[in-house]
């Protein structure tokens, strides 16, 4: 029995066959391997890189460091330069000025002998002066304590005149200044210094007597009643003041005088044919006219 070409025996392989046995495939893992080589070696290049470049600017910056303390070291050894020279030359001005320094540390000792001298001289002088000074303070607090003594008399007896001094309503209806009652009264308003004050002694007659500004005359007394009438010549007019009473501001005016400032008589003593006080004139009344006053009349001027 023959056999035909057509049909393929067993053990011939077939051309599908024959081609995977000439020619094995390459593993799929040798390629990843590959791969991740490759990108290793990328990122490897890539650090270096930069790693290379930080590197040249680090040293960069370390020779311009280098370069600013260069010349800073070189300003300092010109500095010092300087410095020693100048060293050198105080050097030699302290070796010339020894003996100078040694004159002036002679002089400043013996400076100093005659100020501790001169101040315990001075302390003592001091000390004197100390003791005559508390002597003489002594006396004056001793003489400070007398005028004290004597100023608080007189204080007291300023204070008892002017309890005496009161104020009165005068004939014309006007509030008088203070009153005296007396001449130590009189004294007192002298001292103050607030009017002008005549003090007068009127003997009784026809005849007028100049008090200051004005002429009076004494017309009539009553010495057991204490009482008086006189008259007043002033600016070319007569003013006669009847029955007026020791003690009582007689008040009159003239010309240019202010109607709140009149003109006071104040009589402090009535006699059997005298009457003695004193006239009282405001300040800017003016002085009294020159007149010679008869024998028995007494005119003194403000004091």
């Amino acid at each position: 029995m023959s056999i035909s070409p057509n049909v393929p025996s067993s053990n011939v392989p077939s051309p599908q066959e024959s081609y995977h046995y000439d020619h094995p495939g390459t593993p799929r893992w040798i390629a990843v391997l590959f791969v991740v080589l490759f990108a290793g070696l990328a990122v490897l290049a890539y650090v270096g890189h930069n790693q290379q470049l930080r590197l040249e600017q680090d040293l960069a910056h370390q020779q311009d460091q280098s370069r600013v303390m260069s010349a800073q070291l070189e300003q300092a050894n010109s500095r010092l330069a300087d410095l020693k020279g100048h060293v050198e030359v105080s050097e030699e001005r302290l070796h010339l000025t020894q003996s100078e320094l040694a004159q002036a540390r002679s002089r400043a000792e013996s400076i100093r002998k005659d100020q501790v001298a001169s101040d315990q001289k001075l302390t003592a002088q001091l000390s004197e002066v100390k003791q005559e000074s508390e002597a003489k303070i002594g006396a004056v607090a001793t003489d400070v304590t007398g005028a004290k003594k004597d100023i608080e008399s007189t204080k007291t007896d300023l204070e008892a005149t002017k309890s005496k001094l009161d104020r009165a309503t005068g004939d014309m209806g006007v509030m008088s200044g203070l009153i005296a009652h007396n001449r130590d009264d009189l004294e007192e308003l002298r001292r103050r210094g607030d009017r002008n004050y005549y003090e007068f002694k009127l003997d009784k007659g026809k005849t007028p007597q100049r008090i200051g500004p004005v002429q009076m005359t004494l017309n009539k007394t009553d010495q057991k009643k204490g009482k008086y009438t006189l008259t007043v010549l002033a600016d070319d007019r007569s003013i006669e003041k009847k029955d007026k009473t020791a003690g009582e501001p007689v008040q009159f005016y003239m010309k240019g005088a202010s109607r709140m400032a009149p003109y006071e008589i104040v009589v402090f003593d009535v006699g059997k044919n005298q009457a003695s006080g004193y006239l009282s004139t405001p300040k800017d009344a003016g002085g009294a006219a020159p007149a010679a006053a008869p024998a028995a009349t007494a005119n003194k001027p403000p004091a």
